[in-house]
Parts: C-alpha cells; sequence; structure tokens
C-alpha cells in the first residue's frame, strides 16, 4: 500500500484529481462502492463512475481501465445483471442493476469494510488509558 494525501487510488485505478498525493487502497474497495451505488438503482457505466465521484466529493475518480472489468467480475459472480438500453444522450448503453445475490454481498462487505475502518480508527487515535494519550 503507498499513502499520500489526499488522492486515493482504488483497485487499481480509482484517482483522485492530483497524481502526486494519490492513495492505493485495499483491493475490492470499488466492487464494494459499485454494488453501494447500484443500490440507488440501475445505471450505465458512465453513471456509475459519476454517482461515486459526487458522493465522495469529487475525492475519487473511477478510472474506464477500471470500471469496466470491476462490472464484469461484478456479472460473473453474479452479484449485479445488465439489459441493454438507451443513454440520456440516446446512446447505446448497458445499464447495471444489483441481484439479490448482489445486495447479500453488498451487507456482508460493508460489515467487513466497518470492521476495518474501525480496527485502523483503534490504532491511529487510541482510546486515552488512566487519563493519558
Amino acid at each position: 500500500m503507498t499513502f499520500y494525501w489526499k488522492r486515493i487510488t482504488l483497485s487499481p485505478r480509482v484517482t483522485t484529481k492530483e497524481e502526486k498525493e494519490r492513495i492505493e487502497l485495499l483491493q475490492g474497495t470499488l466492487d464494494l462502492l459499485i454494488l453501494r451505488t447500484l443500490l440507488l438503482g440501475p445505471a450505465h457505466g458512465h453513471a456509475i463512475a459519476k454517482a461515486i465521484e459526487f458522493n465522495s466529493d469529487d475525492v475519487l475518480q473511477v478510472e474506464q481501465g477500471s470500471l469496466y472489468p470491476a462490472l464484469h467480475r461484478l456479472i460473473k459472480r453474479r452479484w449485479i445483471s445488465f439489459e441493454e438500453g438507451t443513454s440520456e444522450n440516446n446512446r447505446r448503453a448497458k445499464f447495471y442493476r444489483l441481484t439479490a445475490k448482489g445486495r447479500r454481498q453488498l451487507t456482508l462487505e460493508t460489515g467487513k469494510w466497518d470492521k476495518l475502518a474501525g480496527a485502523i480508527a483503534r490504532i491511529l487515535r487510541p482510546a486515552k488509558q488512566g487519563g493519558k494519550s
């Protein structure tokens, strides 16, 4: 894992806007973010990437070279499905949808993420013991 200030990359290429501030995050984080985004309803790939960017206050950016392999991986695992359709700008697009199996996996992965984040937080900010830090 490589850490810099502000820039975040999610397995392997979800980034923030400033290259010198890049952070590598855990494998599977992009999958979790895609599943969470699709919980809100079906979306095409570009909309998924934009939703992740918007909901992270522009901290995270998903590169197409990472997004589409992740979507294919999630389809293969049957966590998402897709239908062909037309996007808002009249282009052919695949609209991805969370499956029942994907909803269960989202719950499981969110629990794992919360447990991991809590453990890291306890290390970074240990509780005061005996009035001392």
